[in-house]
């Protein structure tokens, strides 16, 4: 009996005829493809949003770049017309909302965000309201908070600021220093126990020692888009280098017809991992509001002091 061949039997088998040679790796996806892989997957959060100018029904819902999932709506008003005008504001978004019921929805949390989210409807959040607004009154501030207002502008720093800004921490309303100069910064920040927004941040203002301020208390700058994305992100370099990834955010788009893929896409081919452009498309800024929110339940459940 001959002995057996101890190969295997298949490793000397001829070729079939006809074989397909194996399939060659698909070539790697250049940085704009990878940039809307992201996007797509990973909406924006918007940290500024006006009202549109006419809410004329044939345009409505409003033009907004495709990769935004969450919005917050300015309730900016002139000096002039004070709580009555922002009252108005929000009485025409809220009409807006309802007018546009498959495309936005109107949400307080971030767990609403979220659902809103999976049920495919941006989420819209009321604020910030402008600083003027509040007529120097506490009690302003929660009515705002009660209509479902998330935000306040704070661009000055005061008595009645300091005790504001504790306020804001007790009910959950971001404290959102966009405009503000760098004392009233510095010393918002001091009081803060919560992150801080500047939904529409200006960080070529900012020193580096401000932005690294804003970093340790956890703060989202979010930054406007142009059409110069090279521009943008040398602005979001510095963000990042200063403050820390977890402080970069958007705040709208100028151009919503090209959206924030360009900006990614140089990004991108900056280096930036995959993990920070999460972070500032929407993880940062979610973190900071849900940490705003933690803070607020926490303040709920202490106990009264004697």
């Amino acid at each position: 009996m001959a002995d057996l061949d101890d190969r295997s039997p298949f490793s000397a088998a001829p070729a079939a005829v006809g074989a397909l040679d194996p399939a060659e790796a698909p070539p790697p996806l250049d940085e704009t493809a990878r940039a809307r892989a992201i996007l797509a997957a990973q909406p924006v959060v918007e940290g500024h949003t006006e009202l549109p100018p006419s809410l004329d029904p044939e345009d409505l819902p409003p033009a907004r770049a495709g990769e935004a999932g969450a919005q917050f709506w300015s309730l900016y008003v002139d000096a002039d017309e004070g709580v009555i005008g922002t009252l108005r504001r929000i009485d025409a978004i809220r009409a807006l909302v309802a007018a546009c019921p498959e495309d936005l929805r109107l949400v307080h949390s971030t767990s609403e965000m979220a659902h809103a989210g999976n049920c495919g409807r941006v989420a819209a959040l009321l604020g910030p309201v402008g600083w003027p607004a509040l007529g120097g009154s506490a009690a302003t501030l929660r009515a705002y908070h009660a209509l479902g207002v998330r935000a306040v502008n704070l661009t000055r720093f005061d008595r009645f600021a300091r005790e504001a800004v504790r306020e804001m921490n007790r009910l959950g309303l971001a404290v959102d220093l966009s405009g503000a100069d760098q004392d009233t910064v510095r010393r918002s920040l001091a009081v803060t126990r919560a992150p801080a927004l500047l939904t529409r941040a200006a960080p070529e203002g900012l020193p580096d020692d401000v932005l690294g301020l804003l970093g340790e208390n956890g703060a989202v700058c979010m930054v406007t888009v142009t059409d110069d994305p090279a521009a943008d992100a040398d602005v979001l370099d510095r963000v990042r280098t200063e403050a820390g990834p977890r402080s970069t955010g958007v705040s709208h788009t100028t151009d919503p017809a090209r959206g924030y893929v360009p900006l990614f896409a140089e990004l991108l081919r900056r280096g930036w991992p995959a993990q920070d452009l999460v972070g500032l498309a929407h993880a940062n800024v979610t973190r900071a509001l849900r940490e705003t929110e933690f803070l607020a339940r926490t303040n709920r459940i202490r106990p009264a002091a004697a």
